[in-house]
């Protein structure tokens, strides 16, 4: 298209080209190939183009572990809308799995709406997944594996000179829902504008899952949205920042409060509010991913950070800071097409009874709400629903109709949270342990009990680990000379003890010890048993080591594996040599994998 430019524009575009850098140069018509290097992320000024338009993308390879599909993979700059109306750039990333789509109809397309990061540019998960330490891997990965193109909105405000404008729900939302179009347009990404969509989020992706479902159909009415999925979310603001402030996850309330006023700036005087320690805090605060401020600022009240020693309450009491907060709740609107919606009962960052209301608000409205509480704490959750969650969507992909439990309870289900102002402490409360040991002179396996389980306190802030085993007695087949149905007594030597760290990058690192005793109670086939009073000499030292990603707290559960010697066996009467010979030594192979129980519907 051919332009006639006035002398005047004309100069002026020659002053912006000289006083930007080259990849900020005024955007129009059709998508160009972005730079390789961080100038990828240097907004252009937006000129011409329409919400959810894309403005530059270029290929990049992702390491999202070794679970994942071979995928394409681009970084993408589009753009949105902010929830003040204004057009803003948000970058991303778009994944297409490289096998062909397997079943009917187009691939479906799911916007996964990330969780905290932090402040810091780098912490975007677009930057993270291309190093590999996004700690949200498994769930794309698993969205991958599932045949989906997969959109991760790195959110707004990672864009190079921004801050990113954190839990501002309807910015948030409109950049999820604008990727979709943004990703049709991408060269070779071959995704339709119509292909069925889902968004799944958890935490702060399910505040902006929710808050896309909301929004849909005045803000993306052409998208063909077919389900959500949206877990720990912060629907009520006000009662969750009580809920923060001064507790284990502080750092989010702190984060909360640099990203509204970014948003929000007429609305919240923070300069005019914080002390000096403050200042120091926001500056921190936007120095450090997720990790790294949950431990800085644990514990930490707003009032620490005022210049009068102002409360929270008292911040919210200023009606322009009380509008822009208040302003992030959900509940407004009907989310325009089915939701699973769920939560940790044990959740010590984001309140359940909060969460449990926007779920009975929606089903006031006759929304599609299907909800589960599962019996974990906030981390263990957002990874033991991946499965269902993608059970779920998979239905709604499928065209199935969606299951309803509104009618359910009337009333929420009471919290069985840590108390706050304390360690960050993650309870397993009852997980159930699958276990096996392969004794290696028998060659046989021996397999506990389904009804095993494992209970700890894993203090990620003193760095320990405290927990108990739970063997009840049971039967195995053994071949001892003859093919014999062996009573087994598995009975813990003490607590299980060990240390457990979170790093910065959201990894795990276990180190402990659970030691037992093994008994031989009886012997003999089926009814008719022999008793023993054989046990090993001293107790069986079982080795815990684990190191990987946070992720395996949830559905695949943390697994411990090695090999460990039995003592000889003693009280076993003229049978001692015996028992000795075929069970005891070195090199007995063991798997240990503890998982969080199942959820419930509520």
């Amino acid at each position: 298209m051919k332009h006639t430019l006035t002398m005047k524009p004309l100069l002026l575009g020659i002053a912006a080209a000289i006083a930007l850098p080259l990849a900020s140069a005024p955007v129009m018509g059709a998508p160009s190939v972005g730079p390789n290097d961080m100038s990828f992320y240097v907004a252009p000024s937006i000129f011409g183009t329409a919400k959810g338009d894309l403005i530059r993308y270029r290929e990049t390879t992702v390491d999202l572990g070794p679970e994942a599909p071979a995928a394409k993979a681009w970084t993408v700059l589009y753009r949105s809308t902010d929830a003040l109306g204004a057009e803003n750039m948000v970058t991303g990333t778009v994944l297409v799995p490289q096998a062909a789509w397997q079943g009917s109809g187009q691939r479906p397309v799911l916007g996964y709406a990330v969780g905290t990061h932090g402040l810091k540019q780098s912490c975007a998960p677009s930057l993270q997944m291309a190093q590999g330490t996004d700690y949200e891997n498994a769930n794309i990965a698993a969205s991958l594996n599932a045949g989906y193109a997969v959109l991760v909105s790195d959110n707004p405000g990672y864009t190079t000179g921004d801050s990113p404008t954190y839990l501002a729900g309807k910015s948030q939302g409109q950049a999820v829902l604008d990727m979709f179009t943004a990703a049709s347009q991408l060269p070779g990404g071959n995704i339709s504008a119509n292909a069925p969509a889902a968004i799944w989020g958890y935490s702060q992706g399910g505040q902006t899952a929710s808050w896309a479902g909301e929004i849909q159909q005045s803000y993306a009415p052409n998208l063909n949205l077919v389900g959500l999925a949206a877990g720990g979310t912060p629907a009520d603001f006000p009662t969750t920042g009580r809920f923060l402030d001064g507790s284990s996850g502080s750092a989010f309330l702190l984060a909360a409060v640099i990203g509204l006023e970014e948003q929000y700036p007429d609305n919240i005087p923070l300069m005019d509010l914080i002390s000096p320690q403050g200042e120091a805090a926001i500056a921190t605060g936007k120095s450090q991913c997720v990790f790294e401020a949950l431990f800085t600022f644990m514990n930490d009240s707003i009032s620490d950070y005022t210049k009068n020693g102002e409360t929270l309450d008292d911040v919210l009491s200023i009606p322009s800071v009380n509008e822009a907060v208040s302003g992030q709740n959900l509940g407004n609107g009907m989310p325009s097409a089915p939701m699973y919606h769920y939560h940790g009962q044990a959740d010590e960052f984001i309140p359940l009874e909060q969460a449990y209301n926007l779920k009975q608000q929606y089903c006031a409205m006759n929304a599609d709400v299907f909800f589960d509480l599962y019996p974990s704490e906030h981390i263990a959750t957002q990874f033991q629903a991946a499965p269902n969650v993608l059970a779920y969507l998979g239905d709604r992909f499928a065209g199935r109709s969606a299951p309803n439990n509104c009618g359910l309870n009337s009333s929420a289900p009471v919290s069985t949270h840590n108390p706050g102002g304390g360690n960050f402490v993650v309870t397993l409360d009852e997980w159930e342990l699958d276990a096996h040991v392969d004794l290696k002179t028998l060659n046989q396996r021996v397999v506990m009990p389904k009804d095993s389980s494992f209970s700890a306190d894993a203090d990620m802030t003193a760095q320990s680990l405290d927990g108990d085993l739970d063997i009840p007695k049971f039967r195995a087949p053994l071949n001892i000379l003859l093919n014999l149905d062996v009573d087994l007594v598995i009975t813990p030597e003490g607590p299980t003890t060990g240390s457990i760290a979170l790093s910065n990058e959201g990894r795990l690192s276990i180190n402990g010890d659970a030691q037992t005793r093994i008994k031989v109670a009886s012997a003999g086939f089926g009814w008719f048993q022999i008793p023993f009073g054989c046990e090993t000499e001293a107790p069986v030292n079982f080795p815990l080591g684990f190191e990987g990603p946070v992720s395996a707290m949830g559905a695949g559960g943390l697994r411990f594996t090695g090999t460990t010697n039995f003592p000889s066996m003693t009280g076993c009467g003229l049978f001692n040599g015996m028992f000795s010979a075929l069970m005891s030594g070195d090199g007995q192979q063991y798997s240990f994998t503890v998982k969080p129980p199942a959820p419930v519907q509520w």
